[in-house]
């Protein structure tokens, strides 16, 4: 059975380095700038924290879950605002999370599942080849309890 996503928000907040919520306004301006709406999952954790570090603090953090201020095209991310372009990826795919070395976990907003976003790997040495970016997480709040169950780059271990 599934962790509510209560219970792991009160264990980031317990036991990690959650930032300060976001309000309703910077969600609302994050949304227009980006042209899609967050999942419920996103909403409750960025009204939580505006970003969290789990773990550890930086510039250790094997999880260093993005601000609303910092999430952009993974595209961008990866390779930088020059390369914002289809050949470098999905314009659909965005960096919510950077896990060290140029990688990121991303959130796909063109599908959802059961209504939540899922997240896949954003391994910048083979971003944005399907083959070696898989999908990691069925929703934000499975990668949550999957992270803080079993730590850094679980995915790698199965």
């Amino acid at each position: 059975m599934a962790t509510p996503l209560s219970s792991l928000l009160e264990d980031i907040s317990r036991a990690h380095f959650p930032h300060p919520p976001a309000t309703p306004e910077e969600i609302e301006e994050f949304e227009q700038r980006v042209g899609w709406r967050l999942d419920p999952d996103l909403r409750a954790f960025y009204l939580h924290c505006n970003g969290a570090e789990l773990f550890k603090r930086l510039p250790d953090a094997p999880y260093r879950i993005l601000p609303l201020s910092k999430i952009v095209r993974a595209r961008v991310a990866i390779f930088g605002k020059k390369n914002d372009d289809d050949a470098h990826g999905p314009a659909s795919m965005w960096a919510i999370c950077d896990v060290q070395d140029g990688n990121y976990l991303l959130v796909d907003v063109a599908r959802q599942e059961n209504g939540r976003y899922p997240l896949v790997d954003g391994w910048h040495e083979a971003w944005p080849d399907p083959k070696y970016c898989d999908q990691i997480a069925t929703s934000f709040s499975d990668f949550l309890e999957r992270a803080l169950r079993d730590g850094q780059a679980y995915w790698l271990n199965e």
